[in-house]
């Protein structure tokens, strides 16, 4: 289980397979009867507190739960200052479905965004998470538009990059997953509107942080 500390009010808990089972729970028990992964999450909570100085007594907490094909959980907490209503020992934590069909041992994925402005929320929040290094993940990270939706392309990505976890974390908060096809790519490539043809995430910090 690792612990990554986003903001003061926002941290982010990495789960493998092992931490699962040691648990007892799987993908099924966690999205379906959160009540029994209540082990899990105070659990996570403590190392939180602990390692990283995350206290949660008296907040309303927030967990969203992602999930990768290899049996990687993510997990991003948040707590809300303005409205106290938990005590520590009485945790309710509901999870709130976030799940994409990720699979990290692609070397191609394509994420959909809304509009120019979350993909802006995006490179600050990844500018933000100062372990993550865009130059590391991919050799070729492209910005096209199409059909008015703005497309992030990773190619050649580094899969077994230390942090694709986290960033794969991190870019479902702002953009859907369109594809891991390489098809798709090609018709966005071939059909698109070229805005960042290489390093667009390091583009869009430099010029477009929001």
């Amino acid at each position: 289980m690792k612990i990554e500390k986003l903001t003061e009010n926002k941290i982010r808990v990495i789960v493998n397979s092992e931490d699962l089972k040691n648990n007892n729970l799987d993908y099924q028990t966690i999205m379906e009867k959160p009540i029994e992964s209540q082990k899990l999450f105070l659990e996570m909570l403590l190392k939180a507190e602990k390692e990283v100085g995350f206290y949660t007594e008296g907040y309303k907490l927030l967990v969203e739960a992602f999930s990768s094909s290899d049996g990687v959980f993510v997990f991003t907490i948040t707590k809300y200052t303005e409205k106290p209503a938990i005590s520590s020992n009485k945790l309710k934590v509901t999870p709130k479905k976030k799940i994409k069909d990720v699979n990290p041992k692609s070397t191609t994925s394509i994420y959909r965004f809304s509009n120019f402005e979350a993909f802006c929320e995006f490179c600050t929040a990844i500018h933000n998470t100062t372990n993550i290094q865009s130059k590391q993940l991919a050799k070729t990270i492209a910005l096209y538009l199409f059909n008015d939706t703005y497309y992030l392309i990773l190619s050649n990505i580094h899969t077994e990059y230390t942090h694709i976890h986290a960033f794969y974390s991190t870019i479902s908060e702002f953009a859907n997953l369109a594809s891991h096809s390489e098809t798709f790519k090609m018709k966005l490539l071939e059909h698109g509107k070229s805005i960042m043809k290489r390093n667009a995430i390091e583009m869009g910090i430099k010029y477009f942080l929001s």
